[in-house]
């Protein structure tokens, strides 16, 4: 008997090309208005899966519910209606305008020969509106910008008035700013339609932001779905993407490239979100560091744990511990150099003004322009 409490099911689904698995026994479980992310390595089966739910794939196994009925069996045009997929491969057009492409959302429920009532019409202009691409109605859909042409898809599969749609890799090819603007929209139609979206992304920073659930595929029929604060837990991509220890911090969602392999030579004191972008440049160098003390609620934790050889840290709100002070002092002892990315050390953070006085007294406080460009030559 199917469980009528969830809106969205994917009941133990076999998906795959030729009759070669991908995944395996697969449980999906989604309320009305919820995002799903699936996130996972090229080749894990993200677009298997996605086509399999969408109808596109015949399924191996399992089965794909949709408010307790089996979405198999439901009839084109009805599965039109309930639910609409945007994939990469956009619509083959010749001459057609933005709101021409839009409109096409409407042949579930046109006549044979396509032709718009009243009504129809009056559906595409507020989903235009909805999805911000009204301004866009007369332009060529061949000649506008990659993030303009993701909309007007989104706008065409919402003039099916879906309940559920599906988008793969939606974000992957567009800045920065039409991404923020592309999900944006998609919480506004999940807030003012109730839609439910089930999409595709290899931004994991945004797969943790936007997603009320997420699904990831781990390759070899392995997966695990849950809220993003179970599937981001500490170490979890760093397995699941081959990303170098550190790499990922699950708290931020962001993301580093790898520490510079050596015994750092040089001394960071950190800290209130002031040393991260000099981590960074030094990482560009190729320079090792180490760094301290670090709170572990500090802005500077994620990039100090994933590229300094090693980084001295402290829990937050507490005092400082005497092994930890020494432990700093002593790697501060091993080093050429110290510097400070704090302009000024706050009246609380003890810790921090006794090692900046240690380094004075050792004689080895330098400004940081005096020990960056110089990578290789340490």
């Amino acid at each position: 008997m199917v469980m009528r409490e969830y809106f969205f099911r994917v009941k133990g689904l076999r998906a795959g090309y030729g009759g070669k698995a991908v995944v395996e026994d697969l449980e999906v479980l989604l309320g009305r208005g919820e995002i799903l992310s699936l996130i996972g390595p090229n080749g894990a089966g993200k677009s298997t899966v996605l086509r399999s739910i969408a109808g596109q794939l015949g399924l191996m196994g399992g089965a794909v519910f949709l408010d307790g009925e089996v979405v198999a069996k439901m009839k084109g045009p009805r599965r039109a209606r309930r639910m609409a997929a945007v994939f990469t491969k956009g619509p083959r057009t010749e001459m057609m305008t933005c709101r021409d492409v839009v409109a096409m959302g409407r042949y579930p429920y046109t006549g044979r020969f396509g032709a718009l009532s009243a009504g129809d019409v009056r559906v595409v202009d507020e989903v235009m509106e909805l999805v911000h691409v009204r301004d866009l109605g007369g332009a060529d859909f061949n000649r506008v910008s990659d993030g303009q042409r993701q909309r007007v898809m989104l706008a065409r599969a919402m003039c099916q008035e879906p309940e559920i749609v599906i988008l793969d890799e939606p974000v992957t090819f567009l800045d920065a700013g039409y991404k923020l603007e592309f999900l944006s929209v998609l919480q506004e139609l999940r807030r003012q339609k109730g839609l439910t979206v089930i999409m595709s992304l290899h931004e994991l920073e945004l797969a943790k932001r936007i997603s009320d659930k997420v699904l990831c595929l781990r390759g070899e029929y392995g997966w695990s779905f849950g809220t993003p604060e179970e599937i981001f837990v500490p170490g979890a991509m760093e397995e699941v993407f081959g990303i170098c220890p550190g790499g990922f911090h699950e708290g931020g969602g962001g993301m580093e490239l790898r520490r510079p392999e050596g015994q750092g030579d040089l001394f960071v004191i950190a800290g209130g979100g002031t040393g991260q972008s000099f981590f960074r440049r030094l990482q560009r160098e190729g320079r090792p560091f180490v760094t301290g003390i670090i709170y572990d609620n500090d802005l500077d934790f994620p990039a100090a744990g994933a590229l300094a050889c090693e980084a001295v840290t402290a829990r937050a709100f507490e005092p400082v511990e005497g092994r930890v002070m020494d432990r700093a002092k002593w790697l501060m002892d091993r080093c050429g150099r110290v510097v400070c990315s704090q302009r000024a050390i706050g009246s609380l953070d003890l810790a921090n003004r006794e090692l900046l006085e240690y380094a004075k007294g050792a004689g080895k406080l330098a400004a940081m322009e005096e020990v960056t460009g110089s990578a290789g030559t340490k």
